[in-house]
């Protein structure tokens, strides 16, 4: 059975760095490319970042891009989220995704497990 945890969530200023972690059960983490995507309150969820198995290739979400870093330890079966300079409109749910394949993508569809979500409020 595969259960993600996310931690690292919580209360931060405008201009504030959060890093949150995704710690993922099971013996299938190397195998597969690893997704955050987040959920503000009254949205819908959407991509944030994604890195492949090797964590050689890593794609962000344009709103993101220079701010947040994805990051991975196989040996340790977690994935990382470094987020820097954060914005109000940053707040949201952020979740870790296990994908489907070793590819990474931007496509919830492309992802089959899920944590349970970890709150990022940033305030003004």
């Amino acid at each position: 059975q595969v259960q993600l945890v996310e931690s690292g969530g919580g209360l931060v200023q405008a201009g504030g760095s959060l890093r949150l972690s995704c710690v993922v059960s099971g013996r299938i983490f190397s195998w597969y490319a690893m997704g955050w995507f987040r959920q503000a309150p009254g949205k819908e969820r959407e991509f944030v970042a994604t890195i492949n198995l090797s964590g050689g290739s890593t794609y962000y979400a344009d709103s993101v891009k220079g701010r947040f870093t994805i990051s991975r330890d196989n040996a340790k079966n977690t994935v990382y989220l470094q987020m820097n300079s954060l914005k109000p409109e940053h707040t949201a749910l952020y979740y870790c995704a296990v994908g489907r394949g070793a590819v990474i993508s931007a496509r919830g569809n492309d992802y089959n497990y899920w944590g349970q979500g970890t709150p990022v409020t940033v305030s003004s």
